[in-house]
């Protein structure tokens, strides 16, 4: 029987660019494993950085800092191994490398080999490969590190095997989206079949701007079964006895819903980018509307109601039972909440027009000025107060540009804008099973931005059912209109909701940075020309 070797996964969330910080962070983490009997202690990828640097990777400051930090870690002689990602640089390039310390010595170097240059991943803009390394080893135990991606290819983990490797950590920087916790395991159950090779895998936890980092580290054995898991969106170390060539304790998986998983990544991206950027707190317009309650429940989950200021700005056109609604939620949740009509300042503005708009017939340009004249209010309580301003628009509303930009557009984070209008239903359901915040009526309402008499979303856009259900092919799966034609929806309508979403690429690429929740998230992960005759003809086909 093999020694037994205690390994702790650090699921941790750090700051990214605050080496000093994290550096603290990392030393404190690893005396807690110390103090539980650790051998060893494993960290994410880019531990001293946090992920992802972007452009930081290309100062030569930064890159002294981190020379500092491993000097730090060096002398800080930990009877403990760490395993701890950094940008190295070299002569050649820069790697994204994993360093093994052992008291006041690096006993190994790992450099990723496979870097990822797809999605919010630009990789290859920043480091070169690395090759294969000899396994070390602890307690008689060899051990082969990789880095995320590498693990995602049957090579590495096979040549790692041929070295006599028994043990496979893969330190990770795995953003969330809705399918990727199962994708995961699929992934390492996949190279467990290939090698028979047990593997521990620690991730990040945490938001940087519109990543989230969802952790779910875990410890899988031979036979592919999870002995080990950390919970989604928390931080933890997480102790795993490793004996035998295998991990033999099992524990019940993360059994969790979609809902949940992603309402939990939602308050957790929310929470590290007002508090990692320093905000004392949010503001943001509530409607009496779905969006407007499902963001105001998310920021009160996420900061604590004490930080969190609601406005309601009715005008003629807002229903009473919208005004009710509204403040209903803002007093159950306990959100401070003030009421400020903008029907004075909206015939104000349509007097100062009056001579310009001469002759012509009111359209939606009379709609966007109360749009305008609630994003003006609220962004000065934001300069007065220093609060963040949440937008509360959703996915399907952004993809067809029904948002007003400089209107309800306005803000610093859009906590929805990558959730489609279907799921924020599913969410406030969710959130109400918790504990009722969310009025009934709020979610049974025809939506409406109420803006004109009578005025419901439907008037103008299909019903979101099949709203998404097109907009998940053309955006997320990148299907053709024709192709969308042929899975049984309406071609009028296809060729109208494609029509839409081309136009209005100028007004996403002026919207705020929100969660980003699936592989085609706007943003980096689309990234579409404004001035393009691609579609005008043909419309994407």
């Amino acid at each position: 029987m093999n020694p037994s070797l205690r390994i702790c996964l650090a699921q941790v969330d750090y700051l990214v660019g605050d080496i000093e910080g994290n550096t603290r962070a990392l030393l404190q983490h690893a005396q807690e494993a110390l103090a539980h009997g650790a051998d060893l202690i494993v960290f994410p990828e880019l531990t001293l950085t946090a992920y992802p640097p972007e452009d930081l990777l290309h100062r030569s400051s930064f890159h002294d800092c981190v020379n500092t930090a491993m000097d730090t870690l060096l002398e800080a002689e930990l009877d403990i191994h760490m395993v701890i990602g950094y940008p190295e640089r070299k002569p050649e390039g820069i790697y994204n490398s994993l360093a093994i310390i052992h008291k006041n010595k690096i006993i190994a170097n790992y450099r990723k080999m496979h870097l990822p240059n797809y999605g919010v991943f630009d990789e290859k803009r920043y480091f070169i490969p690395g090759e294969i390394q000899q396994p070390f080893t602890i307690k008689q135990i060899k051990i082969t590190p990789l880095v995320c991606e590498d693990l995602w290819y049957p090579e590495p983990i096979a040549q790692a095997k041929q070295q006599g490797a028994e043990l496979i950590l893969c330190c990770n920087a795995s953003p969330f989206d809705l399918y990727k916790p199962h994708l995961r395991e699929d992934i390492i159950n996949q190279r467990i079949e290939e090698t028979a090779l047990p593997i521990a895998y620690v991730n990040w936890v945490g938001g940087q701007d519109e990543l989230v980092f969802d952790g779910g580290s875990l410890c899988v054995n031979k036979k592919g079964k999870i002995t080990h898991a950390a919970a989604y969106c928390e931080e933890a170390l997480l102790m795993a006895d490793f004996y035998d060539h295998d991990f033999k304790t099992t524990t019940k998986e993360n059994d969790t819903s979609d809902e949940e998983r992603l309402y939990k990544t939602l308050v957790l991206g929310v929470k590290d980018y007002v508090e990692k950027n320093n905000f004392p707190g949010v503001v943001l317009g509530l409607s009496g509307g779905i969006d407007s309650a499902l963001t105001l429940a998310i920021a009160c989950d996420a900061l604590g109601a004490d930080k969190v200021k609601a406005v309601l700005m009715p005008s003629c056109y807002t229903s009473h039972i919208s005004v009710h609604d509204a403040k209903e939620q803002a007093e159950t949740q306990g959100a401070d909440y003030s009421i400020i009509p903008i029907e004075l300042t909206r015939k104000a503005f349509e007097e100062s027009l009056c001579d310009e708009f001469e002759g012509l017939d009111k359209d939606t340009t009379e709609e966007n000025i109360q749009a305008r004249i609630r994003g003006i209010l609220l962004m000065a309580i934001s300069n007065k107060t220093g609060k963040m301003l949440l937008t509360t628009g959703n996915k399907s509303e952004t993809a067809v540009g029904y948002a007003t930009l400089y209107g309800d557009m306005a803000g610093g984070f859009a906590p929805l804008k990558d959730v489609f209008k279907t799921m924020v239903y599913r969410l406030a359901h969710y959130r109400n099973s918790i504990k009722p915040v969310i009025p009934a009526r709020v979610i049974e309402r025809p939506p409406s931005a109420e803006l004109a008499p009578d005025q419901k979303d439907q008037d103008s856009l299909p019903d979101y059912d099949t709203l998404d259900a097109i907009l998940r092919q053309y955006i997320e799966e990148d299907q053709g209109m024709q192709s969308i034609i042929a899975q049984g929806f309406e071609a009028d309508e296809v060729k109208r909701v494609i029509s839409m979403v081309n136009r209005n690429e100028y007004k996403r690429r002026q919207a705020p940075p929100g969660v980003r929740i699936s592989e085609k998230a706007f943003g980096r992960d689309r990234r579409y020309p404004i001035t393009s005759g691609f579609g005008r003809h043909h419309q994407g086909k």
